[in-house]
Parts: structure tokens; C-alpha cells; sequence
């Protein structure tokens, strides 16, 4: 009896074994690229002063904090806009002098929706008090809909280049997706710097100097596909 159970497990391996079959395919990337102009920016500011003792640094930073938040408030930036990021008090010792400090900072981040309004607020801030502006980064207020638009084109890149491949091949043609892998990065986007161009206005004068160079930011995405040959 235990010799005809093993006979038969023997048997239906056989018959899967033969109906399991190699399905002929191929494997490409494909990549999608849309540049856009951005319309918002990230701008982070700092505040930080030194002193001997702690409470007094502490203090006069708190009270140039409350300036600049109270300005950006004052420009009809939304609360939900802005955010302290890093807030750090602590001593440092001066090898020059010998002698130990206090150093008090914080950071801002501001969510700036509206470009035209970049250059007034880069120097009210300036003049409230801020020491340095640590970064700006630009973004779209339709990156989700861009997302979507480059992981399509990406798509369409990978069956492209399958079809490439394939058209060498007599009898064959590409079919229907097996796999398909997001090899997508998700820090993007990143800035691609280019010249603004001075415009003229309508009574031919020239507009204010610009000191904000957009340029155009790329929302890439990159996917992996096995497609059936038939």
C-alpha cells in the first residue's frame, strides 16, 4: 500500500512537471520624463544669535523669531504654511577667546504658493532679523497629476523599446505585461536651472529685476516590465 501512495505522488509530479511550461518573454525599462515649471517654493530660514549667558541669547532669539513669524503671518501666508523646523540652544566653547558661549538658533520652513511674492518676502524677512536663508526648494502644486502623466509615458517607453527588440525576430510579437516593477526615485523633484528671460511691460519699461531663476524642475519615473512574446 505505502509503495502504490508513493507510485501515484510519483505520478501526478510527472504530470505537473509536463504541463508546466516556459513562457517565452521579455524584460526592458522604460522611463518617463515630464519637465515643468514650478509655480511654489520651500524657503527655509534661520535665526541665531550668541551670547555669554544662556537666558539672555535665548530670549533675544525668541524675540526675533516672534517678528518673523508675526511678518510672515502679516503677508497672508496660512498658518499651515509654515513650520519651525529645528530649535537648538546650547554651549559652545571659543577656542580663540578661550572662553564658552551660548548659541541659540532655530529654522523656519515656509511653503510659498505664489512666486510673485518672493522677492518682497525674501527681504522682509531679511530686514526682520533673519541670519541666513538655508535653502530654497522649487515644487508644483500638481505634482500628483505629473506623477501619474511620467509613469504612463514610462510605460509607453518600455513597450516601445520591447517592440524595438522584438521587430527582429520573425513570427514573434510582443504581448501582454507578466511583471511590472516601479524602479521609481521618490525625492524628486529636483531643479533644472535655466536663464529667465527680463520682460517688458506693456508700456515698454522694464520690469523690476528679477533675483529668483525658476527654471524647470523634472518628474522622472522609471519602471521595469516583462512583456509575453507570442
Amino acid at each position: 500500500m505505502k509503495n502504490l501512495v508513493m507510485i501515484l505522488l510519483f505520478s501526478a509530479g510527472m504530470v505537473q512537471a509536463q504541463e508546466v511550461k516556459t513562457v517565452p518573454q521579455i524584460s526592458v525599462s522604460g522611463e518617463g520624463k515630464i519637465k515643468v515649471t514650478p509655480d511654489e517654493a520651500i524657503i527655509t530660514v534661520a535665526v541665531e544669535n550668541t551670547g555669554k549667558e544662556a537666558a539672555e541669547v535665548k530670549k533675544k532669539n525668541d524675540e526675533i523669531v516672534d517678528k518673523v513669524l508675526k511678518l510672515i503671518k502679516q503677508r497672508g501666508i496660512p498658518t499651515a504654511d509654515y513650520q519651525t523646523q529645528r530649535v537648538n540652544l546650547y554651549k559652545n566653547y571659543d577656542y580663540n577667546t578661550k572662553k564658552y558661549n551660548y548659541v541659540a538658533n532655530q529654522t523656519i520652513s515656509i511653503h510659498l504658493k505664489d512666486l510673485s511674492k518672493y522677492d518682497k518676502l525674501m527681504m522682509d524677512l531679511v530686514d526682520s532679523g533673519i541670519n541666513s536663508i538655508q535653502g530654497v526648494e522649487f515644487k508644483s502644486s500638481k505634482i500628483k497629476e505629473y506623477e501619474s502623466q511620467a509613469r504612463k509615458k514610462a510605460m509607453l517607453d518600455a513597450k516601445q523599446k520591447a517592440e524595438d527588440y522584438v521587430s527582429v525576430l520573425a513570427g514573434q510579437k510582443v504581448g501582454k505585461a507578466l511583471v511590472i516593477s516601479d524602479n521609481s526615485f521618490t525625492n524628486y523633484p529636483r531643479p533644472v536651472y535655466a536663464e529667465m528671460k527680463t520682460m517688458a511691460m506693456a508700456d515698454g519699461s522694464a520690469m523690476p529685476q528679477e533675483t529668483l531663476a525658476i527654471g524647470e524642475i523634472e518628474i522622472i519615473s522609471n519602471v521595469s516590465v516583462s512583456f509575453v512574446l507570442e
